[in-house]
């Protein structure tokens, strides 16, 4: 973005700007930004100025940021008035308000307030002259031995120890003001049923959030630990959904059609992958019951939520030294490559769940819960020399997402499954534990599925699968007469096959045997996960104890259990004539 030339004002910066203006604010906010990170953040800040008329907010970026990419289309999109740097440092505001400390900040010749844009200062900056946080030291605070903010918001009352000591001459202007995101997430939580209903999440499944920051050594940046992948491999996909949180310099640093390209396989298997500037990872934290995480502030929200966290990456030499980062670092347990990944996010539940260490460290976010709201209206009000509106200041509610918040990519076949099944004993009806894990993610080296039977469309594109296939099964789309359909058609194109399984429209199939025989699965008892592919894998689970069972002459009744989290469902067999 070339901010160095002078552009077109908006209408209201003309020298006949009341003319054209069809409300005449009484004063003027510039709200400044570096990147989509900042940018984003701003707009939680500028939520103080809501339904006040006496006051008119503009926008300028100082394109300083490497990272810059999608900027000007993002406040364009979210109908920002924007200004060109060098027109807005020419121009009058009452009051700048900036979520970064990059740039020519210095050159601002009005009222100028600095907000952190994370969850508080918890980073150092490569190729930095000073010790300390990016943000709490000379380097970013003065220039010629002049204070370049008039005012410095703090989420937390250490920050003042750690400002006290890289730059002491901005203490008179610094203010504690809580962390507004925080206290959104907090209010938010409340409305956890409503943001999981709109993520798409089912009765019972449970919800891991992996967040990447940016840069290298962060859960996207450290492809050696394949943390993504690796999470959807290793969860069982009827009792867990996946959502990645992109820090924005990464998603905008390579473009959304690159991230799209290199995740592409993972959204097949069902990966969500809201854009990074939406508010959609806020509804996510909300809704979550596990957090993989790494040295980003979303890491440090999930904490200060109390949501179940492991480290899938941590890049210690970029976390300044005594911040909560630092501590977070220490106490979180890190992704183990040898240990299954659902064992260690249970321990991590089980130990966090009234650890003190981490409830100290939740309690380094903010000094001030609940008050960011009150706090920063009351600071901005202050500089724009305006009485506060006479309505309570309160925190803005995080949207529910709209009904297609995330990326997807509906394929025309059903991807392939590895199926566990576990028999077990389970009164009047045999019992069969059945868990489902995207067969197309597995690593030889590293499997939760040995002894797994697979499940694949016979019109997968990829040949690998139903041709290795123990069981096929065909969607009522493709294949709407079940009485039609013969094994040797079937067969001969799949020899290895075991079991074919035609969708009916209960959810229920129809089952063919190499022997001609032929079942109707039926749903009694139906939860959330119940469907045919399920109940195929059920059946062959059956099956298998004894294969003569199959030729019934009356029905018969199969407990099964898709997800701890649900009572089993109820399948009953019945011969087909």
């Amino acid at each position: 973005m070339d901010v160095g030339e002078a552009g077109r004002l908006p209408a209201a910066l003309n020298s006949d700007g009341r003319r054209w203006s069809t409300v005449l604010a009484e004063r003027s906010v510039l709200g400044v930004v570096h990147n989509i990170t900042s940018a984003t953040r701003l707009l939680d800040l500028l939520s103080a100025f809501e339904s006040d008329q006496r006051v008119q907010v503009f926008f300028t970026s100082t394109g300083s940021s490497a990272l810059d990419e999608g900027t000007r289309e993002f406040l364009a999109s979210r109908g920002m008035l924007y200004v060109p740097w060098e027109d807005a440092l020419s121009q009058d505001f009452d009051v700048a308000i900036s979520t970064s400390r990059g740039g020519d900040l210095h050159r601002i010749p009005f009222p100028l307030i600095c907000t952190p844009h994370g969850a508080g200062y918890n980073k150092t900056l490569a190729g930095s002259r000073e010790q300390g946080a990016f943000g709490l030291t000379r380097e970013w605070l003065v220039h010629d031995g002049k204070l370049i903010p008039s005012a410095i918001v703090l989420s937390h009352q250490e920050q003042l120890e750690r400002l006290a000591e890289g730059c002491p001459e901005a203490l008179p202007v610094a203010h504690v003001a809580g962390d507004p995101c925080l206290d959104q997430l907090k209010a938010g939580l409340a409305f956890r049923p409503a943001y999981r209903r709109a993520l798409g999440l089912l009765p019972g499944q449970r919800l891991v959030v992996v967040s990447s920051t940016w840069g290298q050594g962060s859960v996207l940046g450290s492809p050696q630990t394949d943390v993504l992948r690796r999470t959807l491999a290793e969860l069982p996909a009827d009792e867990f959904r996946v959502l990645a949180a992109v820090h924005p310099n990464a998603w905008y640093g390579h473009g959304a059609w690159q991230m799209h390209s290199w995740l592409a396989p993972l959204i097949d298997a069902g990966l969500m992958l809201p854009r990074p500037e939406t508010e959609v990872w806020k509804a996510a934290l909300c809704a979550a019951d596990f957090l993989v995480g790494d040295h980003g502030s979303l890491t440090m929200y999930g904490v200060a939520l109390g949501i179940p966290c492991v480290l899938g990456a941590f890049r210690d030499l970029v976390v300044a030294p005594g911040s909560p980062m630092e501590r977070l670092g220490e106490v979180l347990p890190r992704l183990a490559t040898a240990q299954p990944l659902p064992a260690q996010l249970a321990r991590a539940a089980q130990a966090q769940r009234g650890d003190p260490e981490l409830i100290a460290l939740r309690h380094r976010v903010t000094s001030e819960p609940g008050r960011s709201a009150a706090l920063l209206r009351r600071l901005f009000y202050s500089w724009l020399r305006l009485p506060e509106p006479s309505r309570p200041a309160a925190t803005r509610p995080i949207p529910v997402p709209s009904v297609s918040p995330v990326h997807e990519r509906r394929l025309p076949h059903l991807p392939a499954m590895l199926v566990t099944t576990t028999s077990y004993d389970s009164g009047p009806a045999p019992g069969v534990r059945v868990q489902r894990f995207p067969a197309a993610l597995q690593r030889r080296w590293n499997t939760p599925v040995t002894g797994a039977h697979l499940v694949a469309d016979p019109d997968d594109p990829d040949l690998r699968w139903p041709r290795s296939a123990d069981v096929l099964v065909l969607p009522h789309e493709r294949y709407p007469q079940p009485e039609a359909v013969k094994w040797s058609d079937v067969a001969a194109r799949f020899p290895g096959c075991g079991l074919i399984a035609v969708e009916a429209a209960d959810q229920g199939c129809t089952v063919l045997f190499a022997d001609d025989t032929r079942l109707r699965a039926h749903w009694v008892d139906r939860t959330a996960s119940t469907s045919y592919p399920l109940a195929a894998s059920a059946v062959h689970a059956w099956a298998q104890m004894s294969p003569g069972r199959r030729h019934l002459r009356g029905t018969v009744r199969i407990e099964v259990r898709a997800s701890d989290q649900l009572p089993p469902a109820l399948l009953e067999l019945a011969p087909v004539p």
